[in-house]
């Protein structure tokens, strides 16, 4: 059996604001109905955390958890641990219309910071990313450039973007470029 690593085995990329492959994450996607008293039972023993507003992250003890759509999470927890999660899941939503996947392997997560994070991020998403319009904890799902996105603004000013990995490369050498001076990368 092969060791797993992440898309980009720890990558990282240096302008006036920081870009780097975070290593291998254990991600979760939850579907069901989110109003539910045992969704969010099932969430909180899990994760530690709350059942997030729309386009809001939560966080726990245990993981973070991201609202994705109106019947759709992304929970976030150690990679190591995450078909464990999957199981917990499963067993404490039993009887209830729902499906927990792990797709740990299928993604790629970075992590933007420094000063100039949000410039970055902006450069290349099709959202108001001032600071006025979206704050810590605030969660989207959009599009870098030209591919399939998600990310949310952590409370140190940090971002953290979560793509397919068949795109890592792309979406890391985007934000590469759009963390450097001058760095204008358009729609490539």
């Amino acid at each position: 059996m092969s060791n797993a690593v992440s898309a980009l085995n720890g990558a990282s990329s240096q302008g006036f604001a920081t870009v780097s492959d975070t290593g291998l994450r254990g991600m979760i996607t939850l579907r069901g109905d989110l109003s539910s008293a045992k969704m969010k039972a099932a969430v909180k023993a899990v994760a530690g955390a709350a059942m997030p507003d729309v386009r809001r992250v939560t966080r726990g003890k245990d993981g973070l958890v991201a609202w994705m759509s109106p019947d759709e999470l992304l929970i976030l927890c150690n990679y190591a641990g995450v078909n464990d999660v999957v199981a917990k899941l499963t067993a404490k939503l039993s009887g209830e219309h729902a499906l927990a996947v792990n797709v740990s392997d299928a993604r790629a997560v970075f992590r933007i910071e420094g000063q100039g994070a949000r410039e970055v991020v902006a450069k290349l998403a099709p959202v108001d990313l001032s600071a006025e319009a979206f704050k810590p904890d605030d969660f989207r799902r959009s599009r870098i450039a030209q591919v399939a996105a998600a990310f949310w603004l952590n409370e140190d000013g940090s971002f953290e973007l979560v793509c397919f990995r068949s795109v890592a490369q792309y979406v890391f050498d985007v934000l590469a470029v759009s963390a450097e001076e001058g760095g204008a990368v358009g729609f490539l």
